[in-house]
């Protein structure tokens, strides 16, 4: 390994999605990049809660709708024991009444699951070098 690989620092990111064929996608799609640190996949807002304890992630790619607990709620929570790590709620949802909420919660970025995945893997990739 080179000393450039070693020095270069790989961004710690949870994956948080009800829907099992986008945690897959996202999972297969952001293990293979070197810049990047898979440190868990969690299904509901109560796990992602939980993981962000045990693994300290940088980023966090987030649903908002989840079953047991939502996006916005594991946020607050996540953003109380850990107010560096970086939030991309990643939603479907075109609500207009969306954008109000999101000003008041402790989000950092918003990503459509329509965005293209390059555009994803850049956001996040850029809030984790605002850590």
């Amino acid at each position: 390994m080179s000393k450039q690989a070693t020095q270069q620092k790989t961004l710690r990111v949870l994956i948080a999605d009800d829907h099992e064929l986008t945690r897959y996608t996202l999972e297969l799609i952001l293990s293979n990049r070197q810049a990047f640190t898979l440190v868990g996949v969690a299904r509901n807002g109560k796990e992602a809660l939980e993981m962000a304890k045990e693994n300290a992630p940088d980023v966090l790619v987030m649903d908002l709708q989840m079953p047991v607990m939502d996006g916005l709620s594991a946020s607050t929570q996540i953003k109380q024991t850990h107010p560096k790590a970086q939030i991309i709620a990643y939603s479907s949802l075109e609500d207009p009444k969306m954008e109000a909420t999101m000003e008041n919660a402790p989000i950092d970025a918003f990503c459509s699951k329509e965005t293209p995945t390059e555009d994803l893997i850049h956001l996040i990739q850029q809030l984790g070098d605002n850590h």
